[in-house]
């Protein structure tokens, strides 16, 4: 089977940025400050334009993976058109969100954390890495943004 023509960087960062926007769960990859005990789930996140903002309990491994080591990979969309980002996560309470943030999380993922008594946590990722490829012709120049910058222009 031929894969069709690899996208422009261009292309990538507007379907990155339309999953970003649109797809409602992704893959949280994380591990503990020694690197054992690997953990991947599916989380519903919200999308700000900079941030990522997912929220787990306090006391779930992928909770206190991302409090201790402040780093995780994040996997979106399947694995023939797939969106892999790596970031720092700073930890957060209900009341650290920013002001209409816990509404709209509720709102776009269905599950409000704040109805649960306090036992979840809010993780903000800020994007350090984002690639994005569907195919083995789309590998080169699959990073897009790197130290928090993207490469490619609007």
């Amino acid at each position: 089977m031929t894969p069709p023509p690899a996208r422009s960087p261009k292309q990538r960062k507007l379907d990155t940025l339309h999953r970003l926007e649109h797809d409602e769960d992704l893959w949280v990859a994380t591990a503990g400050p020694d690197g054992a005990a690997p953990h991947l789930v599916p989380l519903s996140f919200l999308w700000d334009g900079e941030t990522l903002l997912l929220s787990t309990p306090a006391t779930s491994p992928t909770g206190r993976n991302l409090k201790a080591t402040g780093s995780v990979r994040l996997g979106l969309g399947p694995t023939r058109d797939v969106v892999m980002i790596e970031g720092t996560v700073e930890t957060l309470t209900v009341d650290r969100l920013r002001e209409g943030e816990g509404d709209r999380f509720a709102g776009r993922t269905g599950f409000d954390p704040r109805e649960l008594g306090g036992r979840y946590l809010y993780f903000r990722v800020r994007p350090r890495r984002i690639q994005a490829w569907r195919e083995a012709n789309e590998l080169d120049g699959r990073t897009l943004l790197r130290d928090g910058v993207w490469l490619v222009a609007d």
